[in-house]
Order: structure tokens, then C-alpha cells, then sequence
């Protein structure tokens, strides 16, 4: 590999315009499928085979007009007065007729009139379906206990909208004919601006549409902050600003081709609107720190060994560009292992961030070099020759060695320390709680929350969480006839967490009972989650007594079946990347004691992490300083995306670090020795790249996007403790505890491993026996001959 290497990096720096040409020419063609295909990303996230999503197939396939997707706008008054005067209810149904009036939208009057059908009732979430048959349950009862009802417009209710009994708010829910992630977001643009339409009548109404209308964040400055602390660190560490420059040039390149291609494929490929920004935050901290390991490289060979700039590159490829060949290898292999989990939009997330690494590697192996070669011998100034010349051995001795001296010969309390801090730290996770982000978890300022909160005063917290319910008979030479319907709806209503309770109507056939459920409590409480299996129970009374089963789905229930799945096959994922971990570390060490000793390492980063995490996010400690006014769970799918990014990442430091001692170790240092002075070739760059992703990705916490948010910190967390705590400190401490035993293996095992030449031995072996066979033929050619 590594020798392969040299040659890729020999050919680039001597060609370099074929490959900046060509890096070019990609970057140029993904511009032009973006320009063609346009940018499609959706908010929706859904795990097939869940219960509630089961339950939505089975509605898109037999009766579509309830599938689809469902949305909300309230409409409040000043405080103390009231929303149902003639000028402002003269507003308010201006709007909400040119909602009606927009393609995609149902218009329940409109349908049911189609079908000689009475209109769905207004506490329902969504219009009556099309070939439904009316029932005959009188639902205005259902609201008798309710401080709500139907707002009144002529002495008629108005389908799809409620007010308060103090008239102070109402709420106008609608339902679009498919899910919002098929909508044209020209379509969500126009129902935004026709609710907002009201606030320009100035008779104090506020329209806030519920966050389901709302997008997301675009990514601004907040992010453009990582990549200058990047630039900084990247001077200081190379000393250079030329140097410097390298690394951000490519990793810029390789984020806008793996960032453009997501984007460029969108329009074939489903994709949230995370996906790509996730692929840019990865993207960006490994490209940057990749194209640091090769040029830091290049110029210690340079100062340390007096090469030239030209076999200084090449070198450098062949051997840290191993490294990073088998760090981004263990990053793409850690990500592209969510797959296994068989959930779409996670699959999605994980291979555009793994193309992503994958085109960072690349980049930095081929285009890298090229640029060294435009460089030439500028890569280290004079001044920089100069003072290392002067400085000769007497650098050995800085703070690099003696943190190493002092880790070695304190080994079991450092190590004793960082397991007790992490465990401490770790505590908290024991109650981490996953969800998906709802507009009680959001901002106060941000419309999505003061629509949950006006919804929560106005009509009670469970109006934000309502549920869909399908009844189905238990026997199939039955049906759901009203009578069933109604019959079910009342022994609902029974429930200590149901507010009300509405029926939708029967299909043609009737095979299927539509059903409106609010429950009394919120989206994300556990009460509301209790209410969810409880009605799905075949056994349960409700069940039994009507002879039906009961499937039930919405947005609620599908985030809440989201969040049990991935809860479920978490530590499934953790147990396939532990296992990775083994295999590659075993492959690139040769040594049995150094991946057990990583992957431990990597367990006690990453309960900590999730440990601070849960204290910060869902316990609410520090939450003005990050950004946040309410804590609430954590991502459903956080923990397995920094599981697996976190994995790959650290994964890097270990190669670089361990393959150093390694390296000191094949080169004569003997036990201890090699730790230090392994440590003290690696440590100031190893720790630069910790600085560097650090910043990239505390960048993304100054984010308004909570879920770009969560992921950002947890990522930046787990860097910080990895880095600092394990690697700095953890893994020399335990290196040193085993000296010459930690590269100890089986002989039968070390004779059919391949030799990967990870530190480059071979490499530097054939350039020696290289250039001392070049030598003797010159000294030969040079030897007078003794002929006469």
C-alpha cells in the first residue's frame, strides 16, 4: 500500500495540473446536475415495519384521501380580547379559504358535498376522507367537557377550526392529499404566506404555523466559525501560511463535491434535510485533518531528514497517506455499518457522510500532492530551516516529552483518573431519553413553540400530539359498521389519557373505521407513549369488547415508534463497530493488547459523551450557554450517528498515534522509550486535528437547528474527551503499563495476517537499498581503472 502510495504522490506532484484539472472538472460537473436536478430534501424521517408507519401503508393503499399529511395554523388575539369580533374573523377566513384554495389541499366542505357526506367535525385533525360513510354519533358531545368548540361563522361551524372559550385563540388544522415530504415546497411557501396574510390587516392577529410548515435553519456564519479557529491552528501548527492554506483548500474542495453530489442526487435518492449538512460537518473536519497528517509529514522529512520537497511528498503520501488510507477506511466501514439497521433515512445519513470521507481521502491523497508540487520548496521557509537547524535535538525535550515522561511514570494513577472522571461523567446516560424535536422542546422566540404553547393554553397539551386510529374487525366475515364506531369511540373516551375523541368515517367496504384521537398529554410525555401501546393491545377491553384491532398512527406515534426502534438497535450497532474495531486495529497493529485496549478506550468516550449530553440537552444544565431554553430528549437517531462518527474519528487518532510508537518501537526504542517517543512525534499534530474538528463542529452548536445542534455538541464532546482523555493520556499510560508485549502476537496468527505497512517499513527499505545501489554504481563509475 504505501508503496503504491508513493508512486500515486511522485506522479501528482511532478503532473500537477492533470489533477487539480481534474478535481475541477468534477467539482464543475456536480455544480451542473445540481443546476439540473434541482435540491430536494424533506423534513420526514420513517422506519419501515414500524406500527405506526404499517398502519400509514395500509391507509396510502386502500383509502389514500386519509394519508395524507397533516398540518396546523393558530391564530391568536392580543391578550384579553377576543379572535371571533366580525373584522377579525373576517380576516381569519380569508385565510383560511386561500389555504383551501391551494392544489394539495383537502377542502373538507368541499369533499364531503362531492360525496353527499356530512363534513368532518372540526375537533377532528384532518378532513373526511373521500368514499367514507357518514355515522351517526353525534360528535358535538364529545366536545360538551371541552373549554373548546367549533368556530361559528353565521351560526354554521367553520370544518377544521376550533377556538377557545375565552376566544382568545383558534385552531385551524387541515390535511394535504399526500405526505409533506412529496409536497412542492412552493406549495408549504403558499400556505405560510396566505396564514401570515392576516398580521398585515394590523388588527393584532398572530398567525404561527405549527413546525411541521416551518423549515429548517439554513446553515449561516455559526458555521463559517470552526473553519476560522481551523485556520488559526492549522498556522500555528505548521508555522506557515502556505502550509496552512493546503489543508483548507482541500477540504473545502472535497465538502463542496460530497455536499453538491448529495444535493445533485436528491432528486432520485430520498433525503432529510440533515443529510447533507451532516456530510459537510464530517467532511469538512476529516479533510482538514487528513491534508494536515500528509503536509506536517512532508515537513519533518524536510527539516528533520534534509529531503527535498519533491521525495518529501512522495514519502509523506506513502506513508502518513497509509494512515489516513486506513483511518478513512474505519470511518467509512463505522459509518456504512448503519445500514445493517435497515432504516432508510438512517442509511441515507450514513452513506452520504461516509462518500463524503471517502471523497476527502481521495482528495487529500492525489490533489494534495499536486498542490505540494505547485508549492515546491516554499512548504518550509527559510526561517523555518533556519531555526530547526539551530534548534538541532534540543526541541526533543518540550512539552510533548515531559507530558509523556510524566503519563509513563505515573501510569496507574492517570489511568485510575480518567476511568473515574469518564465514569462520572457517564452517569447521567443511565437516563437518556430519545424523541424526536416538537415545538415544546423549541426556542421561545421560535413560531414553531409559541404555536405549541397557544395550542396548550387555548385547547390543552395533547391537541400537539394527535393520533389516527384504524379499526379493523378481528374476524373478516365482519365489519365496521357506525354502530361499531360509535360504540368504540365511547369506550375510548373512557381512557384516563384521552381528551376527546372523534370518528372520521368507514370505507366502501367496510373493512376499515377511521378514528381522531387527542390525547390529555403532550408529544413527547411518557404518558402519551403508554396511551399509544396500550390502545394497540389486542387484548385489552377495548379490543375484546368491540372485536377489533386497533392500529393507530400520526405523526406522534410514528415519532415515538421511531425512537423505541432505534433505541432497540443501538447497542446492536455498537456491538458490530466493536467488533470492526478488533478486526481492522488487529490488521494495522499486528497486535492483540492494542485493539482491546482502543475499543475500551472508545466505550468510555462514548458513555461519557452521551453522559454530558443528556445533562446538557435533556436535564437542561448549561442551556443559556449553548443556545437552548427548554431541554427535552435527545435525537432518536443521535446516539447511532455519533456512535458511528465518534467510532471512525477516534479510530483516526489511535492509527496516528499508536502507529508512531509503533514506528519508534521497529526503529530500536525499547520498552517505555518507544512510548515516549512515539507520543512526542505524534502528539503536536494528533492534538492540532483534535483543535481542528473540535472547532468545526462546536461551529455547528451556534446553530438554530436543535437537531444539528445536539449532534454538533455530542460530536464536539466526544472529540474533546477522546482526544485529551483517552488518547493523550489513557493510551500511553496503558502502553507503558505492557512495554514490548503490546506488539506481542501468536505466531500462527502473525503468519497469515497481511502486512499492511501502515508506518511505511517496506516503503523506506526499498528507498534505501534504492539509493545505495544508485551509490555504488556512481562510486564504481568514479573509481579510476587500473589499466594501462
Amino acid at each position: 500500500m504505501s508503496t503504491f502510495l508513493y508512486k500515486i504522490g511522485k506522479t501528482a506532484y511532478n503532473k500537477p495540473w492533470h489533477f487539480i484539472i481534474a478535481w475541477v472538472a468534477i467539482l464543475g460537473i456536480v455544480g451542473a446536475l445540481i443546476g439540473i436536478n434541482g435540491i430536494h430534501t424533506s423534513s420526514e424521517m420513517k422506519i419501515k415495519g414500524t406500527e405506526a408507519q404499517k398502519v400509514l401503508d395500509q391507509l396510502a393503499k386502500e383509502l389514500p384521501e386519509a394519508s395524507g399529511g397533516q398540518a396546523s395554523v393558530v391564530f391568536t388575539a392580543p391578550k384579553g380580547e377576543r379572535l371571533d369580533t366580525p373584522e377579525r374573523i373576517t380576516a381569519v377566513m380569508k385565510a383560511i379559504n386561500d389555504v383551501y384554495g391551494i392544489e394539495y389541499v383537502i377542502n373538507p366542505a368541499e369533499a364531503a358535498a362531492a360525496q353527499g357526506a356530512t363534513a368532518t367535525n372540526a375537533q377532528t385533525d384532518a378532513a373526511a376522507p373521500d368514499k367514507t360513510q357518514g355515522t351517526e354519533t353525534d360528535q358535538a358531545a364529545a366536545t360538551q367537557q371541552a373549554p373548546y368548540g367549533p368556530l361559528m361563522v353565521d351560526g354554521n361551524p367553520v370544518p377544521g377550526v376550533m377556538i377557545s372559550s375565552d376566544g382568545n385563540v383558534a385552531l385551524f388544522q387541515f390535511q394535504f392529499t399526500v405526505q409533506q415530504m412529496s409536497l412542492p415546497q412552493e406549495v408549504i411557501d403558499s400556505v405560510v404566506a396566505d396564514v401570515t396574510a392576516v398580521e398585515q390587516a394590523n388588527l393584532g392577529i398572530k398567525a404561527l404555523p405549527s413546525d411541521t410548515l416551518v423549515g429548517k435553519p439554513a446553515i449561516g456564519a455559526t458555521e463559517g466559525i470552526g473553519i476560522v479557529v481551523a485556520a488559526v491552528v492549522l498556522f500555528i501548527t505548521l508555522g506557515s501560511v502556505v502550509a496552512a492554506g493546503l489543508p483548507l483548500v482541500t477540504a473545502l474542495l472535497g465538502v463542496g463535491i460530497s455536499v453538491g453530489g448529495a444535493y445533485s442526487l436528491s432528486k432520485f435518492i430520498p433525503m432529510t434535510d440533515i443529510t447533507p449538512a451532516l456530510a459537510m460537518m464530517v467532511g469538512l473536519a476529516v479533510g482538514i485533518d487528513y491534508s494536515l497528517f500528509i503536509v506536517n509529514r512532508q515537513r519533518r522529512m524536510i527539516l528533520d531528514q534534509g529531503l527535498s520537497a519533491r521525495e518529501a511528498a512522495s514519502r509523506a503520501v506513502g506513508t502518513a497517506g497509509s494512515a489516513v488510507f486506513f483511518a478513512g477506511l474505519t470511518v467509512i466501514i463505522a459509518l456504512c455499518g448503519m445500514i445493517v439497521m435497515n432504516i432508510d433515512f438512517l442509511s441515507a445519513m450514513a452513506l452520504v457522510a461516509a462518500a463524503s470521507v471517502f471523497i476527502n481521502v481521495l482528495v487529500a491523497l492525489t490533489l494534495l500532492p499536486a498542490l505540494l508540487g505547485l508549492v515546491g520548496e516554499r512548504i518550509c521557509s527559510d526561517k523555518a530551516r533556519k531555526k530547526n537547524k539551530e534548534q538541532g535535538k534540543v526541541s526533543r525535550q518540550g512539552t510533548a516529552h515531559r507530558w509523556a515522561n510524566g503519563v509513563v511514570k505515573r501510569r496507574w494513577l492517570v489511568i485510575l483518573g480518567v476511568i473515574v472522571v469518564l465514569g462520572a461523567a457517564a452517569i447521567p446516560a443511565a437516563e437518556m431519553k430519545l424523541g424526536m424535536p416538537s415545538g415544546d422542546t423549541a426556542n421561545l422566540d421560535t413560531a414553531a413553540r409559541q404555536s405549541y404553547d397557544a395550542i396548550s393554553a387555548g385547547f390543552g397539551e395533547g391537541f400537539n400530539s394527535p393520533l389516527l386510529l384504524v379499526a379493523e374487525p378481528a374476524s373478516s366475515s365482519d365489519k365496521v359498521t357506525p354502530e361499531l364506531l360509535g360504540k368504540l369511540v365511547q369506550d375510548i373516551q373512557q381512557h384516563d389519557d384521552v381528551a376527546i375523541v372523534s370518528p372520521m368515517g368507514i370505507n366502501e367496504t367496510g373493512d376499515i373505521g377511521i378514528i381522531s384521537v387527542i390525547p390529555k398529554s403532550g408529544p413527547t410525555d411518557e404518558a402519551t407513549n403508554k396511551l399509544v401501546q396500550e390502545l394497540r393491545d389486542q387484548d385489552s377491553n377495548i379490543s375484546q369488547n368491540n372485536k377489533v384491532t386497533l392500529g393507530v398512527t400520526g405523526f406522534t406515534a410514528i415519532n415515538i415508534d421511531m425512537s423505541a426502534k432505534l433505541a432497540e438497535v443501538f447497542p446492536i450497532y455498537i456491538g458490530i463497530i466493536l467488533i470492526l474495531s478488533l478486526i481492522i486495529l488487529l490488521l494495522v497493529f499486528r497486535s492483540i493488547i492494542v485493539p482491546i485496549k482502543a475499543t475500551i478506550g472508545f466505550l468510555l468516550s462514548i458513555l461519557a459523551t452521551f453522559g454530558i449530553t443528556t445533562a446538557v440537552f435533556q436535564w437542561g444544565w448549561l442551556h443559556d450557554l449553548f443556545g437552548f431554553d427548554t431541554g427535552g430528549p435527545l435525537l432518536s437517531f443521535m446516539p447511532i450517528m455519533v456512535s458511528g462518527i465518534l467510532y471512525g474519528l477516534a479510530m483516526d487518532y489511535q492509527v496516528f498515534l499508536v502507529s508512531s510508537m509503533r514506528e519508534a518501537y521497529v526503529h530500536g526504542h525499547k520498552g517505555t522509550s518507544s512510548v515516549v517517543d512515539g507520543y512526542q512525534q505524534a502528539s503536536r499534530v494528533v492534538v492540532a486535528a483534535a483543535v481542528i474538528m473540535v472547532s468545526v463542529f462546536a461551529g455547528f452548536i451556534l446553530t438554530e437547528d436543535i437537531m444539528l445542534k445536539q449532534i454538533g455538541f455530542a460530536l464536539t464532546i466526544g472529540i474533546l474527551i477522546d482526544a485529551f482523555f483517552v488518547r493523550m493520556a489513557l493510551v500511553p499510560a496503558i502502553m507503558a503499563v505492557f512495554g514490548d508485549k503490546a506488539w506481542s502476537m501468536p505466531k500462527w496468527l502473525d503468519r497469515i495476517l497481511p502486512n499492511l505497512d501502515v508506518e511505511g517499513d517496506k516503503l523506506i527499505a526499498e528507498l534505501n537499498k534504492s539509493a545505495n545501489q544508485k551509490d555504488n554504481k556512481e562510486m564504481k563509475k568514479a573509481k579510476p581503472s587500473r589499466a594501462h
